[in-house]
C-alpha cells in the first residue's frame, strides 16, 4: 500500500485533498499532529518516508519542502506556483494530450496547474494544437472565482468582515502580473501573454473562465464550427467534458460545479464573436481534484477514484 503525505494539510487545498483521501483504503495517509506540522525535522522525516508527497504550501515553502527530500523514490505533487514552468516537472493536466498523461505517469515531479490557468489552457491549447488559431493570437481572458481561491486570509475576510464592498465582484491583478500568466503562456505555446482579468466574488467556491475571440482571429478557412469540433473531440472524458450548453435560461453561474472535481466546456457567441467557456470548481479541477487525479494516474488506477463528479 502506497504511503501519501500531505505537507500543508491545514490549508484550504490541503483540507480538501485530505477530505477526499481520508476514506480511501488503497493508500496509507501519513500525517503530523498540529504541534509537529511546522517542525522541519518532522516534515523531512515524513517527506522521505512517503511514496507520494503532496505539497499544499506557499511557493517558497514548497521549494524548501522539495529540498528536504533525499529519497529518490519519492514522487512529489506540488500544488503551488513554484514549479509549474520549471524544467523536469510534468504539468498535471493529462487531458491535454496522451504525452501530457504519459509524462505525469512517468515523472516523480508533477506540478498541479493553477485554477485560472486550468480553464484558460484547457480552452486555448487544443485550438493552437489544431491550427484553428495561431500561437501569436492576442487573447483576452476573464475569470470569475469564489473567495476560497484566496486561501484562509481571504476566506476570513469574506466570512467575518462586514465591509459592504465585499458583496460586489472585485477585479484584481490590475498590473497584469498575475502569478498564473507564465504557465498560461508556456503551456499553450502562446507567443504573448493574454490580457488576464481575474475577478473574485462573494461565493465560496466555483470558477468560470471565459476567452473571447473574433472570427478574424481564426486561421484562414476556420469557423466557429471548427472551434466547437476541436473542443468536442478533445474533451469527452469523465473529468473534462464538452457540452452544447452549460447555461440556465441564458445565465451561467460560476458556482455551478461548486464541490465537484469535473469541468464543463462550452462555446457560445455567433459567427463573428466567439465565447469559450470553462466551468469548474477552483478547489476541484482547479486544485485538489487535479492533484488527486494525478495521484490516481501515478497509482495506476481509475483517474476518478475518490473524486466527486
Amino acid at each position: 500500500m502506497k504511503k501519501v503525505f500531505i505537507d500543508g494539510r491545514a490549508g484550504t487545498t490541503g483540507l480538501r485533498i485530505y477530505d477526499r483521501l481520508s476514506g480511501r483504503h488503497d493508500i496509507e495517509l501519513l500525517w503530523l499532529s498540529d504541534n509537529e506540522r511546522k517542525n522541519t525535522a518532522a516534515r523531512k522525516e515524513m517527506l522521505n518516508k512517503a511514496d507520494i508527497a503532496i505539497l499544499c504550501l506557499p511557493d517558497d515553502a514548497a521549494r524548501e519542502a522539495v529540498s528536504l527530500i533525499e529519497n529518490p523514490e519519492v514522487t512529489v505533487l506540488d500544488t503551488s506556483t513554484a514549479h509549474r514552468t520549471k524544467e523536469g516537472w510534468a504539468y498535471g493536466l493529462p487531458e491535454l494530450s496522451a504525452d501530457h498523461e504519459k509524462n505525469i505517469i512517468n515523472s516523480r515531479r508533477i506540478a498541479v496547474p493553477g485554477c485560472h490557468a486550468t480553464g484558460f489552457i484547457s480552452l486555448v491549447y487544443p485550438l493552437i494544437e489544431a491550427s484553428v488559431i495561431s500561437a501569436d493570437t492576442l487573447l483576452t481572458c476573464h475569470s470569475l472565482t469564489g473567495y476560497s481561491g484566496g486561501g484562509k486570509s481571504m476566506i476570513a475576510q469574506y466570512e467575518e468582515d462586514a465591509d459592504e464592498l465585499l458583496k460586489a465582484p472585485r477585479e484584481y491583478a490590475l498590473g497584469q502580473t498575475h502569478k498564473h500568466l507564465p504557465e498560461m503562456k508556456a503551456m499553450t505555446g502562446l507567443t504573448y501573454d493574454p490580457v488576464f482579468c481575474p475577478i473574485v466574488s462573494d461565493f465560496f467556491s466555483g470558477m468560470l473562465v471565459a476567452v473571447s475571440l473574433f472570427s478574424q482571429q481564426l486561421n484562414a478557412g476556420k469557423t466557429t464550427d471548427d472551434v466547437r469540433r476541436v473542443l468536442q473531440e478533445k474533451y469527452n472524458g469523465p473529468l473534462i467534458k464538452y457540452c452544447e450548453r452549460i447555461d440556465e435560461n441564458g445565465y451561467i453561474s460560476a458556482a455551478g460545479l461548486s464541490g465537484k472535481d469535473s469541468m464543463q466546456i462550452a462555446v457560445y457567441g455567433n459567427e463573428q464573436r466567439i465565447l469559450l467557456m470553462a466551468l469548474f470548481d477552483n478547489l476541484g479541477k482547479g486544485s485538489a481534484g487535479a492533484a488527486i487525479e494525478c495521484l490516481n494516474l501515478k497509482l495506476g488506477i481509475d483517474r476518478t477514484t475518490g473524486l466527486d463528479l
